[in-house]
């Protein structure tokens, strides 16, 4: 989920997912990751095919407007563009049905075409969460996630939990997606479209976007940012409904900062000294925690936006009372316009990390609400459908090297599948 680390990514909406609960080895393998997914970005890292079509969505309303017009159309055709790949949703060049037939052959003549991926698997979970699995055009695989909020009159929220990278080149020890390997960052319209598709599965609008799937957005933030303009201007979602969650990659905060959006920045901390941290995420080496707090409050005076601070409790590694009492005096030396929400640990399979008791998370939040710290308890949701970041994926795609005819997925009745 975010980025990198996996453990609990379906589990509520505001905040990380445990999936960011550690990440690198060492401050050199940030490093490395950081080169490995600038170097992603790069044409050359995509498929010739891939790398050669002109992809229609992530586009703004004036861009396409100027597409119609640079091939020969008149303005309006770019509006009808918008309408047709962001109101209808409509995936094929082909099904522009309200586009003279000329103009479609044009577009594709050209080399355009919408940039939506077929869907591989859809797992439902028992509370209503759906997993996809999302088909690349170089078939790397990668997981979003619906998470819905019903009320007496039905569905009042959707929240699509994005994935920005094709696994995550950060693989900490008990993280699914790591475990899975790194392929390449998402492109903009890749991040995209996993929104469409959850507005697809549900017949609903997609109302908010936290960035705590599969990968570590801040080593993708070109893209990251692209898509979140689209999804802001093109599919309507307001900023303050999109969380951009990081497990901490140095000077990229300030980046984001400088964006001045008005999102939610959710920190994966998940420990309340440098040193417990270096042992639970050890990128931590390269980013100890007065730079970190440092940042996040410059975020909050550039943007006005409060940061989260995820905080997955791993029973009898950092979910004591002193940890919770050191805690509150970290977050009340860099001022008080934090929120911490406390993520109890779900095991996964190869990880020796344990959930805590309820009375231990319980007795956890209420350290901090007597210091006066603004504390949260996610709730689980989608438990019964693969739910760790990259756990699903794995299932069917050991490493996202693998080719199409090297997928092979395990019997269809080992998961709850709703196609």
């Amino acid at each position: 989920m975010i980025a990198a680390a996996s453990s609990t990514l379906l589990q509520h909406v505001s905040s990380v997912s445990v999936a960011n609960i550690v990440r690198p080895a060492s401050a050199r393998n940030l490093s490395t990751a950081a080169a490995a997914a600038a170097a992603s970005s790069s044409p050359r890292s995509l498929s010739a095919a891939q790398s050669d079509t002109r992809v229609l969505l992530g586009l703004s309303e004036p861009e396409l407007q100027q597409l119609a017009v640079d091939l020969g159309q008149e303005g309006y055709r770019g509006k009808q563009l918008h309408h047709l790949i962001y109101k209808r949703k409509v995936k094929e060049v082909d099904d522009f049905s309200q586009l003279p037939k000329a103009f479609r052959n044009v577009l594709q003549e050209a080399g355009w075409k919408v940039g939506r991926s077929p869907i591989f698997r859809t797992v439902t979970a028992a509370d209503g969460t759906i997993k996809l699995l999302i088909k690349l055009e170089d078939n790397r695989l990668i997981e979003t996630v619906g998470i819905p909020v019903n009320d007496d009159k039905g569905l009042t929220r959707l929240t699509a939990c994005v994935s920005s990278q094709v696994g995550c080149p950060l693989r900490c020890s008990f993280c699914a997606t790591g475990k899975g390997g790194f392929s390449r960052n998402l492109q903009a319209h890749e991040i995209v479209e996993q929104v469409l598709a959850i507005e697809e599965i549900f017949k609903h609008r997609v109302t908010n976007v936290v960035f705590m799937g599969m990968g570590e957005p801040m080593l993708n933030l070109k893209a990251v940012l692209g898509a979140h303009r689209c999804l802001n201007k093109d599919v309507e979602i307001g900023q303050r409904m999109i969380t951009i969650s990081t497990v901490g990659v140095p000077n990229t905060i300030k980046k984001l900062a400088s964006h001045k959006l008005q999102s939610t920045l959710a920190f994966s901390l998940h420990a309340s000294n440098q040193k417990l941290r270096e042992t639970i995420v050890p990128s931590a080496k390269s980013y100890p925690l007065d730079a970190i707090m440092q940042d996040c409050k410059d975020y909050f005076l550039q943007t006005s936006r409060r940061v989260s601070f995820e905080y997955a409790l791993l029973a009898g590694v950092n979910d004591k009372t002193e940890h919770a009492v050191e805690l509150a005096e970290l977050l009340q030396n860099w001022g008080r316009n934090y929120h911490v929400n406390l993520i109890p640990f779900n095991p996964i399979e190869g990880s020796d990390y344990q959930r805590p008791t309820k009375k231990g998370v319980l007795n956890f939040a209420s350290t901090l609400e007597a210091r006066k710290v603004t504390v949260s308890i996610r709730q689980p949701r989608g438990m019964d459908a693969s739910a760790a970041c990259g756990q699903l994926r794995n299932q069917f795609q050991k490493s996202p090297l693998l080719t199409d005819s090297e997928i092979s997925p395990p019997p269809e009745t080992e998961l709850a599948v709703a196609c």
